[in-house]
C-alpha cells in the first residue's frame, strides 16, 4: 500500500510540474515583460547577504542565482538590510521556527512577506523571486538523526512544509503579484553532506516531498506563477558535471569551518558564509566546483541556474 501510494503521489507530483510547465509556454518571440523591482524571499538559495555575506564563495562576482537572473535584466538586488528587497536570509524555514541551525530569531518566510507586505505592495511589472525548502531538509533530517521523529513523520512534515510554502506563493498572488517565479529544494540526497552521513536515500526522499507538496498545491496558478525546478538543474550538475564546466561534484570546494552549528549540519562543518578566495582549498579552482560546502552551491553553479531561471522567465512572460 505504501509503495503504491508514494508512486501515486509521485505521478500527481509529476502532473503538476507538467502542467507549471505547459503554462511556460514555447513563444520564441522577445519577452514583453520589463520588470519594474525584483523582490526576493527564502533561505540561504536566495539570500544575498543579510549577515553580511552570502551563503558560497564570497568574491565579490555576482554568486547567487537571484543576483544573476535580475541583473540580465540590468536590476539590482540588495539585502533588506542594506535597504533592499531581497528578504530571503540564510536558514530561515517556511513558517516554523527556530531555524534550520536553532535561531529562532530568524524570520520565516512567512515574515519576509508579512514585513514587505507591511509597507509595500506589488507594482505592475515586479517580479517575486521564491524559495524555500532547503532549511526544511536540513531540520527535518537533524530531527531524524536526534531520534526526535522517524522517517515516515520526516518525510510526511516535509511534504507538509512544501505545501506551506504554496501557500505563501498563493498568497503573494492574492496580494497583486503578478509574476511570480518559484523553486522548491535541489535533492539534497546528491550533496556532499548526504554522502557524509550516509543518508542519501532519506535525504532524497524528503527533498522529493518537500517538492511534491509545493507543486501539487500550486498547479492551478499557472496564469501567475513560474515553477523553475532547481532540483532539475542540480541533478545535471552532479550527473553530468562536465557538460556545466564542473570537475569535481563531490568534494565542497571552501574550507572555512565553522566551530559553531551555522548551517544546521552540526558544529566544525565548512561554512560558506564564512567562504572567500582565501579559504579555498590550496590549488583549487572554484568555478570547476559544483559545492561551495557540504550543501550550498558555488558562484558558478549558481550563475549558470540564474541563467536558467532568466530564459525560462523570458520565454514565459
Amino acid at each position: 500500500m505504501a509503495a503504491n501510494w508514494m508512486r501515486r503521489t509521485a505521478l500527481v507530483a509529476l502532473g503538476a510540474s507538467a502542467a507549471l510547465l505547459a503554462a511556460c509556454g514555447s513563444s520564441t518571440t522577445e519577452s514583453a515583460l520589463k520588470p519594474e523591482r525584483f523582490i526576493a524571499f527564502g533561505d540561504a538559495f536566495s539570500d544575498l547577504g543579510q549577515k553580511g555575506a552570502r551563503y558560497t564563495v564570497n568574491d565579490g562576482s555576482v554568486n547567487n542565482w537571484v543576483a544573476q537572473l535580475s541583473s540580465r535584466y540590468g536590476k539590482t538586488l540588495t539585502p533588506s538590510t542594506a535597504g533592499g528587497l531581497s528578504f530571503a536570509i540564510g536558514n530561515a524555514r517556511v513558517n516554523t521556527k527556530p531555524d534550520a541551525a536553532g535561531d529562532a530569531t530568524t524570520p520565516t518566510v512567512t515574515e519576509q512577506i508579512d514585513r514587505f507586505l507591511a509597507s509595500g505592495r506589488f507594482a505592475t511589472n515586479d517580479v517575486v523571486l521564491i524559495n524555500a525548502g532547503q532549511s526544511e531538509v536540513i531540520a527535518g533530517m537533524a530531527a531524524f538523526r536526534a531520534g526526535q521523529k522517524t522517517a515516515a513523520d520526516t518525510v510526511a512534515a516535509a511534504r507538509k512544509s512544501g505545501q506551506d510554502l504554496a501557500a505563501q506563493v498563493r498568497r503573494l498572488v492574492t496580494a497583486g503579484a503578478k509574476y511570480v517565479v518559484v523553486t522548491g529544494t535541489y535533492d539534497l540526497g546528491r550533496s556532499p553532506w548526504a554522502k557524509a552521513i550516509d543518508q542519501q536515500s532519506l535525504l532524497s526522499d524528503i527533498s522529493s516531498r518537500f517538492n511534491e507538496g509545493l507543486l501539487v498545491d500550486i498547479v492551478d496558478l499557472g496564469a501567475n506563477v513560474l515553477y523553475v525546478d532547481s532540483a532539475y538543474y542540480v541533478n545535471l550538475y552532479t550527473g553530468l558535471p562536465s557538460t556545466y564546466s564542473f570537475d569535481n561534484a563531490i568534494t565542497p570546494v571552501c574550507t572555512s569551518v565553522d566551530a559553531n552549528n551555522g548551517i544546521g549540519i552540526g558544529s566544525n562543518q565548512v561554512n560558506a558564509l564564512l567562504c572567500n578566495t582565501s579559504t579555498l582549498l590550496a590549488g583549487a579552482n572554484q568555478d570547476r566546483y559544483v559545492f561551495a560546502d557540504s550543501v550550498h552551491l558555488t558562484p558558478s553553479a549558481h550563475r549558470q541556474f540564474g541563467n536558467y531561471a532568466y530564459d525560462r522567465l523570458r520565454l514565459r512572460w
